[in-house]
C-alpha cells in the first residue's frame, strides 16, 4: 500500500484502526485526486471523523462526527480552518479533561475556544518532542 510508507509519525504512535482508517482514505484519495496534499487532507478528514489528536498520537473520539466547524463546512478534502485534530465540537468538560492530561496551565479559567487553542499548542509541542 502506498500510504503505509507515508504514514505520519503521529499515526505511527496510534492504534492500528486509526492507521488503517488513514491509509484506506489516503489510497482512495490518491486514486481520485493523485498523490499530494489533497490526498493527505482527505485522509486526515476521514480520520478526524472518528479520532482526535491528543498529544503526539490519535485517540478514538467519544462520538463520531465532524471535529470542528471547518470539517462541517468543507467536504471532499478542500482546505479550510480546522482545529488541527482537536475535537472542537466536544463538550467543554471533555476538552478540560484532555487539557488536564496534557498539563495545560490555566485550563480551568479558559473558555471552550481557548481550550481548543491551548490543546492545539500542547499537541504540537508533544509531537515535536516525540520526533526528536
Amino acid at each position: 500500500m502506498p500510504a503505509r510508507d507515508e504514514l505520519p509519525s503521529t499515526l505511527q504512535r496510534s492504534e492500528k484502526h486509526a492507521q488503517e482508517t488513514w491509509i484506506a482514505a489516503h489510497d482512495s484519495a490518491v486514486e481520485t485526486y493523485g498523490e499530494g496534499e489533497r490526498a493527505h487532507r482527505t485522509a486526515f478528514s476521514a480520520l478526524k471523523h472518528s479520532y482526535e489528536k491528543v498529544g503526539d498520537h490519535w485517540e478514538p473520539k467519544e462520538e463520531k462526527g465532524p471535529s470542528d466547524k471547518g470539517a462541517e463546512r468543507n467536504r471532499g478534502g478542500r482546505s479550510g480552518d480546522t482545529a488541527g485534530g482537536v475535537d472542537a465540537n466536544a463538550s467543554k468538560a471533555h476538552l478540560l479533561d484532555v487539557a488536564k492530561r496534557l498539563e495545560v496551565p490555566g485550563r480551568s479559567k479558559m473558555t471552550k475556544d481557548e481550550l481548543v487553542e491551548a490543546i492545539q499548542k500542547a499537541n504540537a509541542k508533544a509531537t515535536r518532542k516525540a520526533r526528536e
